[in-house]
């Protein structure tokens, strides 16, 4: 059973969601690939604890690395591309030709561009830190908007 809350925070409401398997999804309540809870799903805050505690911290600038058990759902290509993302530095960027050289998939940029737009546990697993071969921002679930102000978050308390 997936267990869910919403939380507030500064980049917008956010639903947050897992099982006994792991957290399982973060969605942005205003972004373009927006979660909802299916009909199973049950409302528990409490079971959630862990997970809004450290993304509270993190919002706060005071959490780098996070330590939750997370369960993702993905191609098994997706889900390498979302392991590499877990080792991109708090308030480092790479660009998606990087990630895909990472992955040893050179000439997959597009594809990692695709899965990284596919993460369920955007914020955690850190897909805003991937941006252009020529620095821009580019591609965020959540929308560009959110994206600079994660970055700047980094950047600020790096």
């Amino acid at each position: 059973m997936i267990r869910y809350c919403y939380i507030e925070s500064m980049v917008g409401r956010l639903l947050v969601a897992g099982n006994e398997g792991g957290l399982r999804y973060i969605s942005f309540m205003e972004g373009k690939h927006r979660i909802t809870p299916e009909i199973d799903w049950k409302e528990d805050r409490s079971y959630l604890g862990k997970a809004i505690r450290q993304l509270d911290l993190y919002f706060q600038g005071r959490l780098k690395q996070f330590s939750l058990k997370l369960a993702p759902q993905g191609t098994p290509f997706q889900l390498s591309v979302l392991r590499a993302l877990q080792d991109v530095p708090y308030g480092e960027t790479i660009s998606y030709g990087e990630l895909a050289q990472r992955i040893g998939r050179p000439k997959a940029s597009r594809a990692v561009g695709g899965a990284n737009a596919r993460n369920p546990l955007p914020i955690v697993i850190p897909c805003h830190r991937v941006i252009g071969s020529n620095g821009s921002l580019v591609g965020f679930g959540g929308g560009l908007e959110i994206k600079r102000k994660l970055l700047d978050l980094e950047r600020t308390h790096r």
